[in-house]
């Protein structure tokens, strides 16, 4: 799936645009997720740096494009419509899904002289460590069981039948290019890898998520909070620090 310039618009969501920001962040959902999730993100950075939300195909306003089922091709994608926007300072964040996502796009970037200023994945095993999970090839009521295991999205999602036929798709195409992902070897990242999960997270462990540091030469910290996958929710102030530790003074 090709990306046109014109559509970048349907990619990028600025929720407080900021054209003379000195930095960017740019934030990649977790599967199933939307650019939405990040607005409190962009809220806390105001006057420190601009955050460029990724709203993936195939969910809320772009529920009718065809979504993606594999990260290396989603990666291509956001790495090409964020081109324009690397005109200064930028750090990758991403959850889950969206930590691999932001892998690959930092693989791409680099390879074409673009070494963000750091990579910040949450909630997702390195990329050398591969789990075989098959959630994407159970029926819809086990997709369902396991997201909600995950406590991850609005409980009154799973109440409405309406809303459930919406979203189901974009959870089915997102778990597919999550579980089928499988690291290609090469050369590791220029740019710091700052790994941060939650010490009670079924989808990582502290162990998948130290061998991060495999993969970059740029410099490495792993941060374990309390919680499950969604630790975001309740330590979201501690990761976005984190972000803005990083960020150019």
């Amino acid at each position: 799936m090709s990306v046109k310039e014109s559509d970048a618009g349907l990619w990028v969501r600025r929720f407080h645009q900021w054209d003379s920001a000195p930095a960017r962040v740019v934030c990649l959902p977790h599967a199933g997720g939307s650019a939405s999730y990040f607005l409190p993100v962009s809220k806390t950075l105001v006057g420190k740096a601009e955050v460029l939300a990724i709203q993936y195909p195939g969910r809320q306003d772009r529920r009718h494009e065809k979504a993606f089922t594999s990260v290396p091709a989603l990666a291509d994608a956001v790495a090409a419509v964020l081109a324009p926007w690397l005109d200064r300072p930028f750090v990758l964040f991403g959850h889950s899904m969206g930590a691999s996502v932001g892998f690959e796009v930092a693989r791409r970037l680099e390879a074409a002289g673009s070494v963000p200023v750091a990579l910040f994945p949450s909630g997702r095993v390195a990329p050398s460590r591969a789990r075989d999970e098959r959630v994407h090839l159970q029926d819809d009521a086990a997709l369902i069981r396991a997201v909600k295991e995950l406590s991850g999205t609005d409980s009154q999602i799973f109440a409405d039948e309406e809303l459930l036929r919406m979203v189901l798709p974009a959870l089915r195409t997102d778990y597919t290019a999550a579980e089928t992902y499988r690291w290609e070897p090469g050369p590791p990242l220029a740019t710091p890898v700052h790994a941060h999960i939650g010490d009670r997270d079924p989808k990582v462990s502290v162990d998948e998520a130290r061998d991060w540091e495999k993969h970059t030469t740029g410099g490495f910290s792993l941060t374990v909070h309390s919680g499950g996958h969604f630790y975001l929710d309740q330590h979201a102030a501690k990761v976005i620090q984190a972000i803005a530790d990083v960020l150019p003074a």
